[in-house]
């Protein structure tokens, strides 16, 4: 009978203790002890992190493309990435919650760096840079989620069904660099 009660008690004080560790702080310990959170690896939880930044980097290029594009091209394009990025940024939030990723409040230092050196053009030099940066950018994400892609975790999924709105996004980006290329002659 001692020995019963002495298991009791343990049992009894580990799951105080982990009542109190849960309690100290809930949202973090809930997330990180989701199914979701133990099947996402590390590289998922950096792959959300890089793609909730470079939602936020397409977000500001977009507003600065709708306010300092020269074309109504540029300035579609960049209204188009406003609105996309926004929409994936939310997803890409969620997904982080799911797998224990504090999601960032802003972008990567290299995407600061794009958008001061679009920030200072304008006219028809702002509009090939533009496209030019985001062809370039456009081409390495496509990159990143098509490996992200390949794995069944939430990070994974989100990567699957973004792939084709990059895709679009490149296409697009494409077609403005060959247009302005184009119209330069």
């Amino acid at each position: 009978m001692r020995k019963g009660n002495t298991i009791i008690v343990v049992m009894l004080a580990g799951a105080l203790g982990t009542s109190a560790a849960v309690a100290q702080n809930p949202k973090n310990a809930g997330a990180m002890n989701s199914p979701a959170a133990k099947q996402a690896d590390k590289t998922s939880k950096t792959f959300i992190k890089n793609a909730i930044e470079g939602d936020i980097a397409e977000v500001n290029v977009g507003k600065l493309a709708q306010d300092k594009g020269q074309s109504r091209a540029a300035k579609d394009f960049g209204a188009m990435l406003v609105k996309d990025h926004s929409e994936h940024k939310a997803m890409a939030e969620e997904v982080a919650s799911q797998i224990g990723v504090k999601p960032p409040t802003g972008s990567s230092i290299g995407e600061k760096a794009t958008y001061a050196k679009l920030k200072v053009l304008s006219g028809a030099s702002f509009d090939r840079a533009f496209a030019s940066a985001m062809v370039k950018d456009h081409t390495a994400d496509i990159k990143e989620y098509k490996r992200e892609s390949a794995k069944g975790d939430p990070a994974g999924k989100l990567a699957q069904e973004t792939l084709p709105t990059l895709q679009r996004h490149l296409q697009t980006a494409q077609q403005l660099a060959g247009q302005l290329k184009q119209s330069s002659r």
